[in-house]
């Protein structure tokens, strides 16, 4: 019996040592084989990177951080300078710690009108008559004002008009050669055109076109100004441009 339980406490000493002697050449021999591995820079993300975020801005923004990799980890179409993405765009949110890769970006002419919409920004879609757009005449990346009418105070008779939005900047124009007969579409709004507002912006577009009329007016190219911000109604357009006179009868008569 004795000589028995002497065998078999043998046999799990040896079995022990064996296990430890194993364990001890794979951890050497995955050290030795890092040690061997070259070490890469690469750049990843110092944090979460949204889709939109123009290349040009990682660095200006702090969004990238140097990290070393072995060279076998290194992931397919990985940056070594930060200006293989400075005229691109990302399409796919990159996570912190991720590796930058010109995988995720495109140019910014793939993204449409999405490449120049940032902060409080928005695209919005404007449907018209061809007088109210310009319909021929506005290109992209026109500017434009938006004059409007509407009755103060309201449910009355007087009406007023002042220029509502100022320097917008056009998108997308109106498409002259599209099929106005198409079933279901406004005859008195065929077109359609895309600007670019402030979501603030957008409140006071639609507010005109839903309880006024409306028009775009095209800005000039070069050196375009601002006459001071003012309003009209009948009275001011039948004084505007009187001599003294008339305007005091004019004043008399109001009275």
């Amino acid at each position: 019996m004795t000589y028995r339980v002497r065998n078999i406490g043998i046999a799990i000493v040896l079995a022990i040592v064996a296990a430890l002697l194993t364990t001890f050449y794979v951890t050497n021999y995955k050290r030795n084989v890092q040690q061997g591995e070259d070490m890469v820079p690469v750049y990843v993300a110092a944090q979460n990177i949204d889709i939109g975020t123009p290349g040009s801005e990682l660095s200006s923004r702090k969004l990238l951080k140097v990290d070393h990799v072995s060279r076998r980890s290194v992931v397919p179409g990985a940056i070594s300078e930060p200006e293989q993405v400075s005229q691109r765009v990302a399409v796919e949110a990159i996570y912190a710690g991720e590796q930058i890769s010109t995988n995720r970006f495109r140019a910014a002419e793939e993204q449409g009108v999405r490449a120049q919409l940032k902060g409080n920004l928005r695209a919005f879609q404007v449907a018209g008559s061809e007088a109210e757009l310009l319909a021929g005449t506005l290109k992209a990346g026109d500017r434009v004002d938006v004059i409007g009418a509407w009755v103060f105070p309201e449910n009355s008779q007087n009406h007023v008009s002042r220029v509502v939005l100022r320097d917008l900047l056009v998108l997308r124009p109106p498409e002259t050669n599209q099929v106005q007969s198409k079933l279901g579409s406004d005859p008195n709004s065929p077109f359609s055109a895309m600007l670019a507002m402030t979501d603030a912006q957008t409140q006071k577009f639609w507010w005109v076109v839903q309880n006024g009329k409306w028009s775009l007016q095209l800005r000039p190219v070069t050196d375009p100004a601002d006459t001071p911000d003012s309003y009209e109604n009948s009275g001011s357009l039948l004084a505007d441009g009187l001599r003294p006179g008339a305007r005091r009868r004019l004043n008399g008569a109001r009275r």
